[in-house]
């Protein structure tokens, strides 16, 4: 609101003016301007008093959308708590139950894992048997004679193995006796300067 008055007002008056006039306008004045001055000071206070009020409405809708996500989470909270707690506790003992049983059962399980191994350990025993007699029964006479005698390692009894050394020693020293008499006789012969067919007819 622009004042009526002038501030040269009071200061240049026409002549004869009375000085109680003059001091009355300068009063007057001075009022004007500190009214214009207030009412500015009032405009901008109800600027920045509408600014934060606006601000409030902000700041308090977000409370009210952080408290009303706060009272579904506490629903949810709620819900959860009494439908799927007791489940969970139910499953629990289930569950607790059950391990019971198997920490009972688990010496029967190691037993019969125990047998089953033996059983295994067994067959692949008979297995390896079977696989060595089928690799014996393929082999010829003549391997199976050199193994029978020069290793230990043939699948025959102690006995069958006693015999046939036996029989590869007598057969040896036989052989090496004959061997001995007809270099012994070649020996003589040739020092005699004998001939073998004329030995013989004589």
């Amino acid at each position: 609101m622009a004042s009526q008055y002038s501030p040269d007002r009071a200061y240049y008056y026409p002549r004869g003016t009375s000085v109680s006039a003059r001091s009355f306008d300068a009063v007057v004045d001075r009022t004007l301007s500190r009214s214009v001055g207030y009412e500015r000071q009032l405009k901008e206070f109800e600027s920045k008093l509408s600014e934060n009020f606006s601000n409030y409405r902000a700041v308090e809708g977000l409370l009210q959308e952080a408290l009303t996500i706060l009272k579904r989470n506490s629903e949810r909270a709620k819900h959860a708590e009494t439908r799927y707690v007791p489940r969970m506790e139910d499953q629990l003992t289930e569950s607790e139950d059950i391990l019971a049983e198997l920490l009972d059962g688990l010496p029967k399980t190691r037993q019969h894992v125990k047998q089953i191994r033996q059983v295994y350990d067994s067959g692949r025993k008979k297995a390896q048997l079977l696989v060595a007699d089928l690799e014996w029964l393929n082999l010829d006479w003549y391997d199976r004679w050199r193994k029978i005698i020069f290793t230990s390692s043939a699948p025959v009894s102690w006995r069958w193995k006693a015999l046939m050394r036996l029989l590869f020693a007598l057969f040896f020293v036989t052989f090496a006796w004959v061997a001995w008499i007809a270099l012994k006789g070649a020996y003589r012969a040739h020092r005699h300067r004998l001939v073998w067919g004329e030995r013989v007819l004589s």
